[in-house]
C-alpha cells in the first residue's frame, strides 16, 4: 500500500490505518507543540524530591507514599491535555470531524509498541474498570457457566462478575489465597486445585490493590489455557510499574490504567483482546462506529474529553526519554530498600517475598498497634490511616488483611528514602500514644 495522507478520515478508516505496516504508516500532524524529554548521558535524570517540584503538582509538604490509589499526574503531560482542549475549542467541528480519529490510532500505535502488542489489539478506555465490564457483558454467559476469580481480586472486579452472574444465572467460583504469601508457586496451585470445569473466564490481577504482589501471570494463564479457560488479567498496577510484552504473557484479555503508574491524565486506560475474541467482545456504548471492526466500535463512545488520551503523547516521551528501565530500577529498589527498613523498624514481616514486590508492597505493623483490637476491622484501619494523615501529614493506605494490619507503601519517582523513615517514626508515636483510636470512636 502507497504512504498517503489520512487528513480525510472516517470511523471505517480505523482498522486500514491501525494494521498499517511500521514501513506504510504515516503519522498525523500534531497541531500543537507537546514538550520533549531528551536523556542526557552527560547529566543523568536525578529522582528523589528535585522530580516532584519539578514535574509534580503534589504539594511538598505531604509525604505522598500513596501513589497507587489514583496516581499522580505529570505536570507536563497535565498541560498537554489543557492545551489538547484549548485546541478542540478553537474549531471544534474541524478537530472531531477531521483530525480526532487520525491522532487516536496514532495514540494506539505508539502505546501498543510499549506494551508489546499489536495495535489492531488494542483499543483506548477511560479506566480498567469500564474495560472490564466490556469483556464481562460481552460473555453471554448462561446456567451452568461460571467466572473463577482470587478472594484478593479487586473489590470493583468482585461486584461487577458478581452482578454478571446474577443476571445470567452463572456462578461465582471464588479461591481463598491463604497470606503471608510463601511464593508464587502457592498461587498456581491453588488454581490448579480449584479451577472449575465449567469456567468460561478466570480474571486475576497481575497487581492486586490491597496486597500488591506480582502474580506468575504468565504460568497461571498456562493452566487456564490448558483447560480452556479463558484469562482475563487485571493490570491496573502495571503499566508503568511492570515491563509488558502482552504478546508473550499470551492471555485473552488484558486491561490496565495509564493514569496510576504511568503518571498520565486521570481517564486513560487502554484494553488488549486477542484476535479470537474481537468479533464477540463489544463496547458498553454502541456508536457511530458500531459494525465496522473491533478498534472502530471502541474508538468513538460519542462526545466527550479525549484530552486525556491524546497527552498520552506527552506521558510516552517522558517515559522513552527518562527511560523506562531507569524508572522501574529507582522505583522498585526503592520500594523494596522501604520494606525492609520498616520490617526491622517494627519487627515484623512482608506479605509476600520481596522478589515478588514491585513499586508497591505490604510491611506488616506492630502488634502492639492493634493489640486490643480483635478482631482486626476496616474501621480501625481507616481510623489508623487518617491518624496519619491529620496528625503527620502521610498519606499511605493501611489494610485490615486476614487477622493482621499492613501498611501498603507505593514509591515513586519522587519519593525519597527519608519519607518512609518518617513513616515508621510516626507509627511508633502513634503506637505509644493510642488517644487517636479513642478520638475516631467517639
Amino acid at each position: 500500500m502507497k504512504k498517503r495522507d489520512f487528513g480525510s478520515f472516517h470511523v471505517s478508516n480505523v482498522q486500514q490505518l491501525l494494521h498499517l505496516s511500521t514501513e506504510d504508516y504515516v503519522a498525523p500532524h500534531l497541531p500543537i507543540v507537546l514538550p520533549k524529554f531528551e536523556e542526557d548521558s552527560s547529566s543523568p535524570f536525578q529522582f528523589g524530591a528535585s522530580v516532584k517540584r519539578k514535574h509534580f503538582l503534589l504539594e511538598e509538604e505531604c509525604i505522598f507514599l500513596n501513589h497507587g490509589a489514583f496516581g499522580a499526574v505529570l505536570k507536563e503531560v497535565l498541560h498537554a491535555a489543557q492545551s489538547w482542549q484549548e485546541y478542540i475549542e478553537r474549531q471544534p467541528l474541524r478537530f472531531f470531524d477531521r483530525e480526532l480519529l487520525p491522532l487516536l490510532v496514532h495514540v494506539t500505535r505508539q502505546l501498543a509498541q510499549f506494551v508489546g502488542g499489536e495495535a489492531s489489539d488494542l483499543v483506548l478506555m477511560p479506566n480498567v474498570t469500564t474495560a472490564i465490564n466490556c469483556v464481562l457483558r460481552s460473555l453471554h454467559l448462561k446456567k451452568g457457566e461460571s467466572i473463577f476469580i482470587l478472594n484478593i481480586a479487586y473489590g470493583a472486579v468482585k461486584k461487577a462478575v458478581s452482578q454478571v452472574c446474577l443476571e445470567t444465572g452463572a456462578t461465582v467460583h471464588e479461591a481463598t489465597l491463604s497470606l503471608p504469601l510463601q511464593d508464587g508457586q502457592q498461587i498456581c496451585q491453588l488454581v490448579e486445585e480449584q479451577l472449575p470445569s465449567d469456567c468460561r473466564l478466570a480474571v486475576f490481577d497481575h497487581i492486586p490493590s490491597n496486597t500488591p504482589f506480582i502474580l506468575p501471570v504468565k504460568e497461571i494463564t498456562e493452566i487456564c489455557h490448558r483447560r480452556n479457560t479463558p484469562v482475563l488479567i487485571d493490570g491496573a498496577h502495571a503499566l508503568g510499574s511492570l515491563s509488558l510484552d502482552l504478546m508473550t504473557l499470551g492471555v485473552d484479555y488484558y486491561v490496565s490504567n495509564a493514569h496510576k503508574w504511568f503518571c498520565a491524565s486521570k481517564g486513560s486506560a487502554f484494553m488488549y483482546v486477542e484476535k479470537k475474541h474481537q468479533a464477540y467482545t463489544r463496547p458498553l456504548v454502541i456508536s457511530h462506529g458500531f459494525g465496522s471492526g473491533f478498534n472502530s466500535e471502541f474508538i468513538w463512545s460519542g462526545l466527550r474529553d479525549y484530552s486525556p488520551f491524546l497527552a498520552l503523547l506527552t506521558a510516552l516521551d517522558f517515559w522513552q526519554g527518562v527511560g523506562a528501565e531507569n524508572i522501574r530500577t529507582y522505583i522498585h529498589g526503592l520500594a523494596h530498600t522501604a520494606g525492609e527498613l520498616l520490617k526491622k523498624r517494627w519487627d515484623t514481616e512482608l506479605l509476600a517475598p520481596l522478589e515478588m514486590s514491585g513499586s508497591m508492597l505490604c510491611v506488616r505493623l506492630p502488634a502492639a498497634l492493634y493489640k486490643d483490637c480483635s478482631p482486626v476491622t476496616y474501621d480501625f484501619a481507616e481510623a489508623l490511616q487518617n491518624a496519619l494523615y491529620h496528625k503527620f501529614n502521610i498519606e499511605v493506605p493501611i489494610k485490615a488483611i486476614q487477622g493482621h494490619l499492613y501498611v501498603r507503601i507505593s514509591a515513586h519517582i519522587y519519593n525519597t528514602l527519608e519519607e518512609y523513615e518518617q513513616l515508621a517514626h510516626a507509627i511508633g508515636q502513634l503506637t505509644n500514644d493510642m488517644s487517636w483510636c479513642q478520638d475516631s470512636s467517639s
